[in-house]
């Protein structure tokens, strides 16, 4: 298997185009929480440059702090997540060995299980979906893992095209920038996904 590039072109987590990009990824974890019927589901976008993955959007426990938090990007289940390009689902935390407690205790929450996928568009690793203590027939097997990866792709998806890309020279490239169609192109597409999801659940 080929590993995804990690050499995103994707704006910085910190550029401009937060306020869509924001919109965006908040109504990923809201819905992600809602079909997997989840505690709590985040994502974490990487940044290349500090090496790091940064809480980008939380739905449920941790939502009101957690939101711009850092960790190194090799860290727990979500860096290996990162590294690998792979999704991945794990029923009882405390009997693996690549959860990380002590930065699970960090966040104020220590999952029993979660399920995590990269999102991914174009061979680059963007950044990670998790969803933490999903329902019991949520991660029962491999289907519905699939459909976390499927819906981590779409949001991959739609994110670059909310995600303005940066020149050389590090301002914002205009001809790229969100305009107001794309944005409701990009959250018509996360919608009709949710509803394919829904009807297969």
């Amino acid at each position: 298997m080929t590993t995804p590039r990690t050499d995103s072109p994707l704006a910085s987590p910190a550029a401009p185009a937060d306020g869509p990009r924001r919109e965006l990824l908040q109504s990923v974890v809201d819905v992600a929480r809602a079909i997997f019927g989840a505690a709590a589901s985040s994502v974490f976008l990487l940044d290349e440059e500090a090496d790091e993955l940064v809480f980008q959007a939380v739905s449920g426990e941790g939502e009101e702090f957690l939101v711009g938090r850092r960790f190194p990007a090799g860290r727990g289940i979500a860096g290996w997540v990162a590294t690998s390009g792979e999704p991945m689902v794990v029923d009882d935390l405390t009997a693996h060995s690549s959860f990380d407690r002590s930065l699970a205790e960090s966040t104020a929450y220590v999952p029993n299980a979660l399920m995590a996928a990269p999102l991914i568009s174009d061979s680059r690793i963007l950044g990670v979906l998790e969803v933490l203590d999903p329902s019991p027939q949520a991660r029962s097997g491999l289907r519905e893992l699939d459909l976390l990866a499927m819906f981590a792709r779409q949001a991959a998806a739609a994110l670059r095209v909310v995600t303005p890309e940066r020149a050389a020279d590090g301002t914002v490239d205009a001809v790229r920038a969100l305009g107001g169609a794309q944005r409701e192109d990009a959250l018509r597409l996360l919608g009709s996904l949710e509803q394919v999801l829904r009807g297969t659940g």
